[in-house]
């Protein structure tokens, strides 16, 4: 479809050009998208600011208005980081991120009984990701939802296995037992863990009301034996990214194991929700995400 076609083009141009651009340059023009795109006033814009006029409720409208500039020009952030990071060193992948509590991770993978980090859609998961690959010279297994085109699926998997990564096409139970296998032999697991409206998806108290998230990162928890991290990211002013290693979700000692799922999903949904209230801007949530936000079938 020429629809699909421009899409991609869009894309491979972004990552060309934007990469040669200084970072200065880059940060300046990526917000000068955001701003545009914030005062058209958009479907996504305008789905970001309600999601966060639940995440804060109290913010007066004015408020709202500069909270969802500001999630916009940190969305934007995301993706001139993203085109850029292919040219990035491994120093500079090193240096990039500043994650506290990192012992919960380095003292896991240690232990040798495989990791499980659980994230949101916060800050910059590729960039963090390529620390790991970079500075703890780890290598991991994500999954990956199929875009379209089909090429434009493809140039992500490419640029994410540059980066030292192990891309798995979110495909149910298949992507399971890979993710399953990896963490038996030790392995590390990275999962974008804050949205999932299939109907395998656990729903959660998340601000004001109720939404669903993934139950793959508890239940391979269980299955595995696997020690389960929650990571929360972050900006500030600097070219570095924050963020966060939270403590073990531990896998609760009595229960079903769909009652084990839920209640470790809601531990992992209050974390995010912690850290979304600390850093909203942050949160890149341009879908609908709350159940009662969902169109009815």
């Amino acid at each position: 479809m020429i629809k699909d076609r421009l899409t991609d083009a869009a894309y491979g141009a972004g990552w060309s050009a934007v990469k040669l651009l200084p970072e200065p340059a880059a940060r300046a023009l990526g917000n000068r998208i955001a701003d545009t795109a914030w005062r058209r006033g958009g479907k996504g814009v305008r789905r970001l600011r309600s999601n966060l006029a639940r995440v804060r409720p109290e913010a007066s409208a004015a408020e709202l208005a500069e909270l969802t500039r500001a999630g916009m020009r940190s969305y934007l952030r995301y993706w001139m980081e993203a085109f850029r990071l292919p040219a990035y060193s491994k120093q500079r992948m090193r240096d990039g991120f500043d994650p506290k509590d990192a012992h919960w991770l380095e003292d896991g993978l240690a232990a040798g009984g495989g990791v499980i980090l659980a994230l949101p859609h916060m800050g910059n998961w590729d960039m963090a990701g390529a620390w790991v690959t970079s500075k703890l010279e780890v290598p991991f297994t994500t999954v990956a939802e199929r875009l379209k085109p089909e090429s434009l699926y493809d140039r992500f998997v490419a640029y994410r296995e540059s980066l030292g990564m192990e891309v798995l096409a979110h495909e149910g139970a298949g992507a399971f037992g890979v993710l399953a296998r990896r963490l038996r032999a030790g392995g590390l697991v990275c999962l974008v863990a804050d949205r999932d409206l299939s109907a395998s998806g656990v729903e959660v108290d998340f601000f004001d009301g109720r939404a669903k998230m993934p139950a793959g990162p508890a239940m391979l928890a269980q299955q595995t034996g696997a020690l389960l991290l929650p990571v929360t990211l972050w900006y500030d002013d600097s070219s570095i990214l924050q963020g966060r290693v939270h403590p073990p979700v531990e896998v609760p000692a009595e229960g079903t194991r769909a009652e084990k799922t839920a209640v470790m999903t809601q531990r992992v949904a209050d974390v995010f929700a912690a850290a979304i209230a600390d850093h909203p801007e942050d949160w890149h949530m341009l879908q609908r995400f709350w159940l009662d936000d969902l169109e009815p079938r």
